[in-house]
């Protein structure tokens, strides 16, 4: 692969080896690009290009976050990571009773097709990939895109992105789901097999381990429990008939980077050296594209503060770097007001400057895995991966990642996790500075806040419904009832809704035409 130059040495003169380390490699560690790529999963790592800077944005309406996005990739960004609100994430028009006071609150309204145009006008989807955080109604968002990109003439065989499209964290930690298992994990292969041929540089899900941290685990719980998933992807893929290597390649992953810097490293390594031993050995998967774990990484926005919110600069800066030395494809770094509100304007360019600060300046990029060999990092990554491989046996002997979620076994395991650190802060054998250490005396220092125009309800609900006005009324019903009939049957789905929003049918409707056959999740734990 191609470097970015030439040669790199530091700024004494100092060559730099592409990686270092001894002639005849550790056991367990390879080469970098080598199975079981504890290393990296590309012999240059960032040698050849930096990682995709993907600031998480998206708010309010499609124009205001369509301007986000271009601010952003003005300044530098170069990738595109959506936001949507929650009505959007759990399948509800703005105009629906379920997401009154919520439209546009913790992301952009996303209802319909006109709704997904005006949030990618004026960016070509043949130019940037765009990640979208969204999940039990992944599979219409995703035929949303892509008849936007129709709509663009964009060839879809080009667009590159991902999906989050993971619904077993939500079951776990996250909570926006609809549908129940079986019907959620339908969707979920069918995106599988439409996308292996249709869309074939697309990221067909995005297994999230970040949640699960937030919601309160340990690093080597959110390895175990993120892989135990992944594990429940792959089974399902197979049981629907798909070919381990066909689909393999396309999946990928998301992680959390947290505040403790040599463990968040060494985690890093053992997810990517336990995935690839798992999809060899366990499945047989013959690709090595197969056997590599990429992956997305956001910083911890759990460990952020609302006190001395200018600490949560450095702390985004440590997990930024702890990212970077652990491997990671593209990185999100939050915004120092994270824990008061939606990033700012300035706030978020902080954000995007942390991560090119890293990457131009530090000089951390220009070798690959450069802490490789250190035996406090070799010795976190090899606990750490025989931690996340006995909870992975113990979820496998329950009969996997599902039954676990239903007894509760995950969720309990994460709440006494989280519990015991809370029970750390308040005894202060945890240490967090400006919350329960270093306090300021006086008053706190101010901090722009971003506002969202509650006004902007009432325009989307004015606006949804001009489109249903304008729209073929019959054919609009004509599709919901195609919907329903596919839920009912085998064919794959994504055909079918790709029609439907290029039909008129907006989120709510197609969701509710599934709700009608496949019903709603309700919790037993």
């Amino acid at each position: 692969m191609k470097e970015r130059k030439d040669g790199f040495e530091t700024s004494s003169g100092i060559p730099l080896e592409r990686a270092f380390g001894p002639v005849e490699p550790l056991p367990g560690l390879g080469q970098p690009g080598e199975y079981p790529y504890t290393r990296g999963i590309q012999p240059t790592m960032y040698r050849g290009r930096f990682w995709t800077m993907r600031q998480y944005a998206g708010y309010a309406t499609a124009e205001e976050s369509n301007q986000r996005y271009k601010f952003l990739l003005g300044k530098g960004q170069t990738g595109l990571s959506v936001a949507f609100d929650l009505p959007t994430q759990i399948g509800y028009d703005p105009d629906d009773p379920h997401a009154l006071g919520e439209v546009g609150r913790v992301g952009v309204s996303v209802a319909t097709l006109d709704d997904m145009a005006r949030l990618f006008d004026g960016i070509p989807l043949d130019q940037v990939s765009t990640s979208m955080t969204i999940n039990a109604p992944a599979a219409i968002l995703l035929a949303l895109y892509i008849a936007v990109a129709r709509r663009q003439g964009v060839d879809v065989r080009g667009l590159r992105g991902t999906i989050q499209n993971d619904i077993l964290k939500e079951y776990i930690a996250r909570g926006t789901y609809i549908f129940p298992p079986a019907p959620s994990m339908r969707l979920i292969t069918d995106v599988f097999r439409y996308c292996q041929t249709e869309v074939p540089l697309w990221n067909t899900i995005s297994i999230s381990g970040y949640h699960i941290r937030e919601a309160g685990s340990t690093a080597a719980q959110e390895v175990a429990f993120t892989l135990a998933n992944a594990i429940a992807y792959v089974e399902a893929a197979l049981t629907a008939g798909l070919a381990v290597d066909s689909f393999a390649p396309q999946l990928s992953f998301f992680f959390n980077a947290h505040n403790e810097f040599l463990e968040e490293i060494a985690k890093f390594r053992a997810a990517r050296r336990l995935w690839a031993r798992l999809m060899r050995e366990r499945f047989k998967a013959q690709d090595p594209k197969s056997w590599m774990l990429r992956f997305h990484t956001q910083t911890g926005g759990s460990t952020l503060t609302a006190q001395q919110p200018e600490n949560n600069v450095i702390r985004v800066t440590l997990q930024a770097l702890a990212a970077v030395l652990g491997g990671t494809q593209s990185l999100h770094t939050n915004s120092l007001d994270e824990a008061l509100g939606l990033p700012t304007e300035r706030a978020a360019q902080i954000a995007l400057r942390t991560q090119q600060i890293i990457a131009h300046e530090s000089g951390v990029a220009d070798t690959v895995d450069p802490l490789a060999g250190s035996y406090a990092i070799e010795s976190l990554t090899d606990a750490i991966e025989a931690r996340a491989l006995d909870y992975i046996n113990r979820i496998d002997a329950m009969g996997g990642a599902l039954k676990a979620i239903e007894r509760g076994y995950v969720q309990n395991e994460i709440q006494d996790a989280a519990y015991r650190y809370q029970q750390a802060i308040d005894q202060g054998s945890q240490t967090l500075v400006g919350v329960n250490a270093f306090q300021d005396g006086g008053a706190p220092v101010p901090v722009e806040i971003q506002r969202i125009d509650p006004a902007i309800e009432a325009a989307a609900h004015a606006r949804i419904s001009s489109y249903r006005a304008a729209r073929d009324v019959g054919r609009a019903a004509e599709m919901r009832a195609q919907v329903e009939s596919a839920a009912r049957g085998t064919e794959n789905l994504m055909p079918v809704l790709i029609a439907a929003v290029e039909a008129g049918l907006t989120l709510g409707e197609i969701a509710n035409a599934l709700r009608t056959v496949w019903g709603e999740y309700q919790p037993t734990f």
